[in-house]
């Protein structure tokens, strides 16, 4: 049975074999920067479990393991241009450190390569289901990141829309990698569907978690500066949850504050805890991690109902509970 540190080893190889050593040097050097900056690596290692869950050949999963993790690095490249970002894991963004020009014909080229290491899968016969599959899955990060730039804009955006943003965005590419290995594993078709909802909502209780830490975590644990969502005015569950449930008064003050700027620390952490302050007699922590324990559940749920043995399952478990067990 493999770890988690050996699933890292191999994938860390196998990107450490495709450098995309290539010319022009302008085109491939920023897709390189971007692919070894870091990160968790998690969406190409659930594809190796899965495939792990049904088959110890896992490396016959690698190629669209590598198709997925080159995808979202795509996709974050493409992402920091229209966020204007100019740090991406602590360094420096790919249009930052060398132009917008490279980084949208580098993002360019990534999605291409994207699609040409699904192409190297060995199981030929499923080349066509993986496809549909990866099409899907790519115009739903698209439309979900369309959606959250237009809630930007708009003061009607209802739950359910932010749900279904944060499906798109965040929840539907984690389930992808999940199906297509167990696909290449030899998962039925059924039990694939299965991984594919445990990768779904796995995704969406993450998102509901760090929405929390974003706004009650302990700054030393989250990472980043606590209250950073207030701070850019972002339509989060907690606000959203906060206007439907809040008075006029609680809508009005919640509303003027979400769309006020700041110009100091001291006025970020006045703005901080008085929006924390609407959170908290409304209650929206609390129906915050009702959802997030209900998306938990319904994840182990249909972990459980794949047809596989307990000890084949354990890692993607154990990788579940790590993701979502952090302290508020």
């Amino acid at each position: 049975m493999q770890t988690l540190s050996q699933f890292q080893d191999l994938f860390y190889k196998y990107l450490a074999d495709n450098q995309f050593e290539k010319s022009p040097t302008e085109l491939y050097e920023p897709v390189r920067y971007i692919l070894n900056l870091g990160g968790k690596r998690m969406r190409p290692l659930l594809a190796l479990m899965a495939h792990s869950v049904f088959s110890d050949d896992f490396e016959k999963s690698m190629p669209a393991a590598f198709a997925v993790e080159v995808f979202h690095n795509f996709t974050l490249v493409h992402d920091d241009i229209m966020d204007e970002a100019p740090l991406r894991r602590g360094k420096p963004t790919i249009h930052e450190h060398f132009s917008q020009d490279h980084a949208i014909l580098s993002g360019d080229v990534m999605l291409i390569y994207a699609y040409e290491y699904l192409r190297y899968v060995e199981k030929k016969e499923l080349l066509g289901e993986l496809l549909a599959l990866f099409n899907k899955t790519a115009i739903e990060v698209c439309e979900g990141q369309q959606n959250d730039m237009n809630f930007e804009k708009r003061d009607d955006v209802t739950l359910d829309e932010y749900l279904k943003m944060i499906e798109f965005k965040t929840a539907v590419l984690l389930g992808c990698s999940l199906e297509m290995g167990a696909r290449i594993g030899g998962a039925s078709p059924e039990d694939a569907k299965h991984l594919y909802e445990f990768g779904r909502n796995v995704g969406l209780a993450f998102q509901m978690q760090d929405d929390l830490l974003d706004t009650y975590g302990d700054p030393e644990k989250f990472g980043k500066k606590v209250g950073g969502d207030i701070i850019q005015n972002k339509k989060t569950y907690l606000v959203l949850r906060a206007l439907e449930l809040g008075t006029d008064a609680d809508k009005k003050e919640l509303n003027d504050l979400m769309q006020t700027f700041t110009n100091s620390k001291e006025e970020e952490d006045v703005k901080i805890e008085k929006v924390r302050g609407i959170f908290n007699r409304l209650n929206v922590k609390k129906y915050a991690e009702e959802l997030k324990n209900a998306y938990q559940k319904t994840a182990f749920d249909h972990l459980a109902a794949v047809d596989a043995s307990d000890d084949r399952k354990q890692i993607l478990r154990k990788t579940a509970e790590d993701l979502l067990v952090r302290e508020v």
